[in-house]
């Protein structure tokens, strides 16, 4: 069974940054694409920053110079660096990967952005 567990999620004010992590577990290897969503409250998921096995990167627009991803496929775990952090990233970020032609989800981590 394959899970994903994200942690660094908190709360940070405006201009801080956070880590987070998302270790991927169960017999798996060779993930193909990481990545990172949000979801603030009522609105729609959205994708923040995705990484391929071959390090390729994807940034949403909103992030761009701010986050960085990264992933450790030895320890099958993908980061998501964020630095500026701004009010409006407050949100419920979750880890997602795409595995043999199946998208498996975390539960999410909660990042509230506040002074």
């Amino acid at each position: 069974q394959v899970q994903l567990v994200e942690s660094g999620g908190g709360l940070v004010q405006p201009g801080g940054s956070l880590r987070l992590s998302c270790a991927v577990s169960g017999s798996i290897f060779k993930i193909n694409t990481m990545g990172w969503y949000r979801q603030a409250p009522g609105k729609q998921r959205e994708l923040v920053a995705t990484i391929t096995d071959g390090g390729s990167t994807n940034y949403a627009d909103f992030v761009k110079g701010r986050f960085t991803i990264s992933r450790d496929n030895a320890k099958n775990t993908v980061y998501l660096q964020m630095n500026s952090l701004k009010p409006e990233g407050t949100a419920v970020y979750c880890c997602n990967i795409r595995w043999l032609g199946n998208a498996y989800w975390g539960q999410g981590t909660q990042v509230t952005v506040d002074s």
